[in-house]
């Protein structure tokens, strides 16, 4: 199984939605986890309403911290857009996909980066499959 983390300032949102996406569409190929550099208290109602709208069921998440979910090594290492906020993590492959703060976003716009999230990980899944740990690669 590839280890793949995925990390946001306080995992109730972007981490979380990359979480359970890796764990739907990447089942016997995947450990995902999240985590956040600062995790919050609970994971954000809208996150929980968007993921419902998937079929996943984010209610029963909570936010983690780094030291919960151990610090590595991982195979894949994946900023979800907190810059300088999340911790560096030793992984054989690191990415930064520069998401924006999901707090200033409109609920249309909320979607958007859900579906956006769930293309990513698609995305990485089916690079993880090849064989090839980059896009483009």
């Amino acid at each position: 199984m590839v280890r793949v983390l995925f990390i946001c300032t306080e995992n109730s949102t972007r981490s979380q939605m990359a979480e359970a996406f890796a764990k739907i569409h990447g089942a016997g190929l995947v450990e995902a986890w999240s985590a956040g550099s600062n995790p919050g208290s609970r994971i954000n109602p809208r996150a929980v309403e968007a993921m419902r709208e998937k079929g996943y069921d984010l209610a029963a998440h909570r936010p983690k911290g780094l030291a919960e979910v151990g610090y590595g090594p991982w195979d894949y290492f994946v900023r979800m857009g907190c810059g300088d906020q999340c911790a560096w993590m030793p992984a054989a492959h690191q990415e930064d996909w520069n998401l924006p703060d999901p707090a200033t976003l409109s609920s249309e716009e909320f979607k958007g980066m859900r579906d956006e999230i769930e293309r990513r990980v698609l995305d990485l899944l089916a690079r993880i499959r090849a064989g090839q740990p980059k896009a483009g690669a």
